[in-house]
């Protein structure tokens, strides 16, 4: 019997590959929402259509797993304890009260506060994890390797996270300590022949859903993929606005960025099978 939540979309196959959405929801809870600034804006830094992008992943035998709560509500991919996973550096919290371009989500005086986040956790944080930690025991007394795949993405302009434009392909494995490096050279290889930028381990290394599970030397490698929003959606350069963002998915502008991501979701699938 399914006891997920009705929030928390799990399609399971049985292949060695589990695909981890965390940041594509869009549903705010009323009381929430009463409290923003502008629902909008809540919803601004959305991973906006990551799960059109990848919905092929099912059809290779990957297992996917996604939140429909805005990240904006609470993030998955963030230390439950609040630790910043960037030290020095601009980020959002476990339940955020900024956007990436630093301006406020909540009304003056309606920030959430220690019990809330507490609350929140509860709600959603732990039943995500929870969910996924489930489909890697799963999928582990199967197979004696998996891949554990994050799917995200994010405007390529953001001054106040990081400067001049992102590479379109941002791998991040925890700076090699959460998956082994003969994978990560394997999906660099297939980044590199499509011609367009990539970096690893740069500005983004993996959030805590990388972080927390990726573990080699047991058989579970995880690897976080952060797509400049330009690679597979027409991304006009600079501050955005309600009135055109997010533009519509695009499946000819997707296209040659879906073809590089299939590509690695194989190579991710030999690997654990070899």
């Amino acid at each position: 019997m399914n006891t997920l939540p009705d929030w928390l979309e799990l399609r399971r196959a049985g292949g060695p590959l589990i695909v981890s959405i965390p940041h594509t929801g869009t549903e705010i809870p009323p009381e929430i929402e009463a409290r923003l600034v502008s629902p909008w804006r809540a919803r601004k830094d959305t991973d906006w259509w990551i799960e059109t992008l990848y919905d092929f992943a099912e059809d290779l035998g990957g297992t996917i797993l996604r939140t429909r709560i805005s990240r904006s509500v609470i993030d998955v991919n963030r230390d439950p304890s609040g630790a910043s996973l960037y030290p020095g550096q601009a980020t959002t919290e476990l339940c955020p009260t900024t956007t990436f371009d630093g301006e406020p989500l909540y009304r003056a005086g309606a920030e959430p506060d220690a019990d809330e986040i507490a609350l929140r956790r509860a709600t959603w944080f732990d039943p995500y994890h929870a969910a996924l930690a489930g489909e890697i025991a799963r999928l582990r007394a199967r197979h004696p390797r998996i891949v554990l795949y994050d799917c995200h993405s994010i405007r390529s302009v953001i001054p106040r996270l990081f400067e001049g434009e992102l590479p379109v392909f941002n791998i991040g494995t925890h700076s090699g300590a959460s998956c082994d490096p003969a994978l990560t050279a394997r999906i660099e290889a297939i980044a590199d022949r499509s011609g367009m930028s990539r970096v690893t381990n740069g500005r983004f290394r993996g959030g805590y859903i990388t972080r927390h599970y990726g573990n080699p030397a047991s058989g579970l490698h995880a690897v976080q993929m952060e797509l400049a929003c330009r690679g597979y959606m027409p991304e006009r350069p600079g501050p955005v606005a309600e009135a055109d963002w997010p533009p519509p998915f695009d499946p000819a502008h997707a296209a040659p960025v879906r073809a590089v991501l299939a590509g690695i979701f194989q190579t991710c699938i030999a690997f654990a099978r070899g």
